[in-house]
């Protein structure tokens, strides 16, 4: 696909994600890992504007000034902006400026993408069209979170259909050799700069689970006590547990004896074959200390992911995101992007539900603090 069709199309899809919403919907912000809606529509088209149009094309005119400082999300090198727990208290700009202001930049840019572009601004808007596709995910996740945390729990679309567990025939775990395996990107097409360089790892032999934790077998680690009980639990976790008072996934809750969750279509029963969701790092563990197993390494992952039937849900490893040997950060803004962001995190892999079509891959390394679960994060296991 031609850049400047795969431009129109990624952007319209940010606006299709947002066309069940009502236009209160845009601007509520429940917890600060949440952004409104009508925030990730403008913080995406200030990208292109910032980082393509203004320093690119000598007669661009800006649309709006103050937009630097309310849709810079953590570019320092950007300059001043709005504190992230603020982003809900934006009234204004309302969503029609947003919905002009991605008119306005989308027009500059289809008639900038009209030229044959120099390799590395070609690389930019590709860049560019990534992050947009991550900010769709978090853009779907971030909805589930403001309408699931809504009193009357109000359907997203009730057209829209959760993603059913894999099915196979094969056996229940994938026996994986030592040896050396080779880890990080490799090819010709895009990939984040967290997935490079392609590195050698020696693994021990080891057993991962060719099925992901359903709701059925995490009801059972409730119904055991799991959450009860400080053995299964990192000391962090085990605080987390009592300080928030967890006894049950995100979204969960327990109706007249009943278990039932928030899904796209409102307060649905629990559907005990689907792969559990909305799981923290801790919770992760402390089931998997239950099973007398362990969670894989992103290293352990990667090695047996051919073999694997990945992509329902983002996975929880073993392994704290830190940079590959030989990582070198890029200059600019640009070197913001991932680099920074390697200390107090774990590594998830794989994919889920909501991202977008085309934008996973086995390299692929999605990263969250241990405590957070309104990503679409599920369990596979390794021993």
């Amino acid at each position: 696909m031609h850049l400047k069709d795969k431009y129109g199309v990624v952007r319209q899809r940010s606006e299709t994600i947002c066309a069940p919403l009502k236009t209160e919907d845009y601007v509520v912000q429940p917890v600060v890992d949440v952004s409104p809606p009508k925030w990730h529509l403008g913080h995406t088209t200030w990208f292109f504007e910032t980082f393509l149009l203004k320093p690119n094309v000598p007669d661009y005119t800006e649309f709006d000034a103050d937009y630097n400082f309310v849709f810079n999300s953590y570019y320092e090198s950007v300059g001043a902006r709005v504190i992230r727990t603020n982003r809900g208290n934006l009234s204004r700009p309302a969503v029609e400026d947003i919905m002009r202001y991605r008119e306005y930049v989308d027009k500059a840019m289809l008639h900038l993408l009209e030229h044959e572009l120099p390799a590395n601004l070609q690389a930019l808007v590709v860049l560019g069209l990534n992050h947009e596709e991550q900010h769709q995910e978090l853009l779907l996740t971030d909805i589930k979170y403001i309408l699931g945390h809504n009193p009357l729990f109000p359907a997203y679309d009730k057209q829209r259909k959760p993603a059913a567990a894999p099915v196979h025939d094969g056996p229940e775990w994938l026996e994986m050799p030592e040896g050396m395996y080779s880890i990080g990107y490799e090819g010709e097409g895009f990939c984040f700069d967290n997935e490079q360089q392609r590195h050698k790892v020696f693994l021990q032999q080891y057993r991962i689970s060719t099925d992901l934790v359903t709701n059925a077998e995490y009801l059972d680690f409730m119904a055991a006590g799991g959450y009860t009980d400080f053995r299964y639990w990192h000391a962090e976790g085990w605080d987390w547990v009592k300080q928030q008072q967890v006894n049950a996934p995100l979204y969960w809750h327990e109706v007249d004896g009943r278990w039932m969750y928030y899904t796209w279509q409102g307060l649905q029963p629990v559907d005990g074959d689907a792969p559990v969701c909305h799981i923290s790092y801790y919770e992760a563990t402390a089931y998997a200390a239950w099973k007398g197993k362990r969670l894989p390494t992103e290293f352990e992952w990667e090695a047996a992911a051919p073999q694997l039937q990945w992509g329902t849900r983002w996975e929880w490893t073993e392994s704290a995101y830190l940079p590959y040997p030989g990582f070198t950060k890029a200059p600019g803004a640009i070197g913001e992007y991932n680099g920074k962001f390697m200390v107090s995190q774990m590594v998830l892999r794989g994919g889920s539900e909501v991202t977008p079509p085309d934008h996973s891959r086995i390299t692929y390394r999605n990263f969250f603090h241990p405590n957070l679960r309104w990503q679409f994060t599920g369990i596979r296991l390794a021993q």
